[in-house]
C-alpha cells in the first residue's frame, strides 16, 4: 500500500495540544494523528458491523 500526503492547516494552540498528547505516548505528531484517524475509522466500521449483525439476527 502506498502513501499519500495530507496537508493540514491548524492554529498554534491545537498543534501544541497535539504535540503534548503525542509526546505522552512517545510518538510524533504525524503518527499520533494517523493512529487517531485509524482508530476512529475502525470504531465507525465496528459500530456499523454491529448494527448490521443486530439487523440480521435481531437485537437481544
Amino acid at each position: 500500500m502506498g502513501s499519500t500526503v495530507l496537508s493540514l492547516r491548524m492554529d498554534g494552540e491545537l498543534l501544541d495540544r497535539l504535540k503534548t498528547h503525542a509526546a505522552k505516548r512517545g510518538m510524533s505528531v504525524q503518527d499520533y494523528v494517523v493512529r487517531t484517524l485509524i482508530r476512529d475509522d475502525f470504531d465507525e466500521r465496528f459500530a456499523a458491523s454491529v448494527e448490521e449483525t443486530e439487523k440480521f439476527y435481531g437485537a437481544a
